[in-house]
């Protein structure tokens, strides 16, 4: 565990390593964090947002194809997306039934059905719930057609949002010395969705 956030806090340093190692591999790396945090509900503790601003810093220092990246990382959070989807809609119930009651399944079903869509597309910026929010929706059975537009929405916002944040601001002198603090502040501020909606609810 202190390893895990001994990458997420220094990750810059970690994908410098990685590019200065590897070369090109450094794609394949960020491809399958990206695929797995999205996609197997028992990795959300893998860097999402954080490692995202960090791309797109490198990008805008020409040590990584800023285009590349859009492209590969948008597909590895969808593909992400589908598996966790079809992973929760297969065998979901086959874990749960054990754990929850039917009628609790029935009320995911119908959440999904009236909220699904805006669920996916705010999940997708906020920490653990992003990768929770598609088992889920597989497992309450939502249509798939709705899931997989819903799906694209919000990872090509999470994608090109953040990475493009981190390529336009990622440079300035003030958050590249205190890269560490940035990523600190942007796992802080992504929790704030969440929380706001808690509240509101309560």
């Amino acid at each position: 565990m202190i390893q895990i956030i001994d990458f997420i806090l220094n990750i810059d340093k970690y994908i410098d390593l990685i590019i200065q190692s590897y070369g090109l591999l450094v794609y394949l790396f960020v491809f399958l964090i990206i695929f797995v945090e999205t996609g197997l509900v028992i990795t959300p503790f893998l860097p999402g947002d954080s490692l995202l601003f960090v791309l797109g810093a490198f990008a805008s220092r020409g040590q990584l194809s800023l285009l590349v990246l859009l492209s590969i990382l948008f597909i590895a959070a969808l593909v992400g997306n589908m598996t966790n989807y079809f992973l929760g809609r297969y065998f979901g119930q086959k874990v749960f039934s054990r754990f929850i009651k039917k009628e609790h399944l029935k009320r995911t079903h119908s959440f999904f059905d009236k909220y699904g869509s805006k669920t996916l597309i705010i999940a997708r910026f906020v920490p653990i719930i992003r990768t929770i929010a598609p088992f889920i929706a597989g497992v309450g059975k939502m249509d798939y057609l709705k899931f997989v537009i819903f799906s694209l929405i919000g990872s090509f916002l999470w994608v090109f949002l953040i990475i493009l944040a981190g390529f336009f601001f990622g440079n300035i002198p003030f958050v590249e010395d205190n890269l560490s603090l940035v990523i600190i502040t942007i796992i802080i501020l992504s929790f704030i969705p969440a929380i706001v909606e808690y509240f509101r609810n309560k």
